[in-house]
């Protein structure tokens, strides 16, 4: 079995947190000579390095980061030990780092973490928004506790995680007030020829929404293409085509950009799954969001 020097780590850590090596000695009460030597021989036992050079300020490698953030959960968890053995209050929030594939509407994704910020304990949320391939790249160096998506992991990416389905649900047809007065025909055939926002050629849900057009002998008029669904929805609100979201949030759009929903579609059916490194989920918010995901957001949905 292959052992970790602490020593070593908890200098490592130091560094990182004092930002240099002259901070952490310093900290440490130890010549910058000893703090780099232990830095060293961390770097050999690891089999890389832990941090470059950009210009006079060291940077974290992606092996530094990770070390990072094994490094923090361990001494934190051994300050808490501390506190708890000394009968003092163990205090801190508990930290999510969510990633959300930009595909996601921004809506959805409030009403999908909201679970998580109603826990007894206090949890600290940070979301990062981005490309799935990228997202679970950060998943797998154990930057980020999750990732949530419109679909389950890419076949072609070879990184190790699991999906873990959240529920799905039909879609919802948007249009402003004014627009939605000219329509003329009974849902869907008053699309053929309508001024609709599309999200781009290649997601999963414009290849649904294609087929769906196909079915009902639809051609709508395409007036715009996004790969960002929160600039589509913007768009939709100020009366520049028909749009869509997930019926599970179709009153908070309603809401929120004061659009009239004039259709829905079941058989359209958008999925949400949270993506982590874990088989069975063991983060306590990613519970939460998953259970309430499924026994609330997603048991009902409406039909067309």
């Amino acid at each position: 079995m292959e052992w970790l020097n602490y020593q070593h780590l908890f200098y490592f850590w130091t560094i990182m947190r004092e930002g240099t090596i002259t901070s952490a000695s310093i900290k440490l009460r130890l010549a910058q000579s000893t703090v780099s030597a232990q830095l060293s021989q961390l770097e050999d036992n690891l089999g890389g390095k832990l941090f470059y050079r950009k210009g006079r300020v060291l940077k974290p490698t992606d092996l530094g980061m990770l070390t990072y953030r094994y490094a923090d959960k361990i001494f934190s968890l051994g300050l808490e030990l501390m506190d708890q053995v000394r009968g003092r209050p163990v205090a801190g929030p508990i930290s999510l780092r969510v990633g959300v594939v930009d595909v996601v509407p921004k809506s959805m994704v409030k009403k999908l973490l909201k679970p998580a910020l109603i826990l007894p304990e206090k949890v600290n949320l940070s979301c990062h928004e981005g490309k799935i391939a990228y997202l679970l790249t950060e998943l797998a160096l154990h930057n980020l506790d999750v990732v949530i998506a419109d679909a389950p992991k890419p076949t072609g990416i070879g990184i190790k995680v699991y999906n873990h389905f959240l529920g799905e649900c039909g879609i919802t047809f948007f249009a402003a007030p004014d627009l939605a007065k000219t329509l003329s025909s009974p849902f869907p055939q008053c699309l053929n020829g309508f001024p609709m926002l599309l999200p781009m050629k290649l997601t999963a849900l414009r290849e649904m929404l294609e087929q769906w057009f196909a079915r009902h002998n639809i051609r709508p008029a395409i007036t715009g293409e996004f790969d960002d669904n929160a600039l589509l929805t913007v768009f939709g609100h100020e009366g520049e085509g028909v749009f869509t979201a997930p019926t599970a949030i179709e009153s908070e759009i309603k809401r929120q950009y004061q659009v009239k929903i004039i259709g829905r579609s079941k058989t359209i059916k958008e999925n949400f799954y949270a993506i982590s490194v874990d088989r069975i989920l063991k983060h306590p918010a990613v519970m939460a969001i998953s259970d309430t995901a499924k026994h609330s957001i997603f048991r009902h949905s409406l039909n067309v």
